[in-house]
């Protein structure tokens, strides 16, 4: 099992989602970020006064998957998510120790689905 985490542009989650709906992977938890990385961000000027906005609007995905569901999530999420440009965003992967559904009390791979 892992836990997949990647940070995205926002606009680009509509693409992402209709991605993995299409690997098959349909369960996932997203938020809105704020991160600063290689964009450095940019100068704004508000009141005559500049100021530096580094941190910049991302969306966060959360998925949980087995592992032969891996290769496919990540190949949906670069393929759909990249641009070319800097700012596209980062994916981790991470060992999933325990995964349990409240519902149920299911354990392990079949908690996750």
């Amino acid at each position: 099992m892992k836990l997949i985490t990647a940070f995205i542009q926002p606009h680009k989650l509509t693409a992402v989602k209709d991605a993995l709906q299409a690997a098959d992977v349909t369960k996932m938890s997203v938020t809105n970020a704020l991160g600063c990385g290689q964009q450095q961000g940019y100068l704004e000027t508000y009141r005559g006064v500049k100021h530096r906005i580094n941190l910049l609007k991302k969306v966060r995905l959360d998925i949980a998957v087995n592992d032969n569901y891996v290769d496919k999530a990540l190949e949906a999420i670069i393929e759909s998510a990249k641009s070319g440009k800097i700012g596209d965003g980062k994916i981790f992967v991470t060992d999933l120790a325990q995964c349990i559904r409240i519902r149920t009390g299911e354990r392990g791979h079949k908690a996750i689905g």
